[in-house]
């Protein structure tokens, strides 16, 4: 199949990476689902493609909602009739402040969002996958740079992010008899709105606060875009993009 005939969904496609992402997969001739929390963001993401029409799809979607995760790949059938390429891609923080003193509910709000969303979204790609023509398809997660190591004051979100690592090694274990095939892009300092205090200091595990290199968000979405051209006999399993210099490879 040639990637005009594919038909992606993104979650979290609103702002930041997913919209990048969604952006991309549009200009490369993919039909794409867009969801997320907002409606009026995902329809200016969709106007800001210029896609033609009946080539993008909206869903107003709750990714820890199950019945709200079970509409928006209702829609996604009824649209397209066929699923090629899920992003896992929503995912929310917790307030940076000290381990001890988060909250059950803000610690809760992250495991949901973060990881239970993306379980939830591959299993209704599992079932979508498993029984179209021609059968298969592919799951990336986003993972983070916090999938290998943690910010200070990160619990929730670090947590959540090594999780993910294990849903991807699952999920692509667990796609082979399907054709499914599963990789996930670990992130690091890509410039979105969320991203934008990197410019003006953030804290350090020595206990300053230095401003950290970013990198523009489209290398994220031609990354994600290559990912999913791959036939599904190959797979990128892991694949790390980040801004050159920031500090994670080595020791700051």
């Amino acid at each position: 199949m040639n990637s005009r005939d594919k038909v992606a969904l993104v979650t979290g496609a609103g702002t930041g990476i997913g919209r990048a992402a969604a952006l991309t997969l549009l200009a490369d001739g993919y039909r794409v689902v867009l969801a997320g929390r907002r409606q009026d963001m995902l329809d200016q993401v969709i106007a800001d493609s210029g896609a033609q029409p009946g080539r993008a799809l909206a869903v107003r979607t709750d990714v820890t909602d199950p019945a709200s995760v079970a509409a928006l790949f209702d829609r996604t059938m009824e649209a397209f009739g066929r699923l090629d390429v899920l992003f896992n891609n929503a995912g929310i923080g917790a307030p940076p402040i000290n381990l001890e003193d988060l909250t059950y509910e803000q610690w809760k709000a992250a495991v949901d969002t973060n990881l239970t969303g993306p379980f939830l979204c591959t299993q209704h790609a599992f079932r979508i996958m498993k029984n179209q023509t021609p059968r298969g398809g592919r799951i990336i997660n986003n993972g983070s740079i916090s999938a290998h190591a943690p910010r200070p004051n990160s619990a929730p979100y670090t947590s959540t992010k090594h999780a993910i690592t294990g849903l991807t090694k699952a999920t692509s274990l667990d796609g082979r008899k399907y054709d499914i095939a599963c990789g996930q892009i670990d992130i690091g300092n890509a410039h979105t709105p969320m991203t934008g205090r990197m410019l003006n200091g953030v804290p350090q595990p020595d206990g300053s606060i230095r401003p950290e290199p970013v990198m523009d968000v489209d290398n994220v979405g031609k990354t994600i875009s290559f990912m999913a051209s791959l036939p599904l006999d190959a797979n990128v399993q892991f694949v790390t993009v980040m801004a050159t210099k920031m500090p994670f490879i080595g020791r700051g």
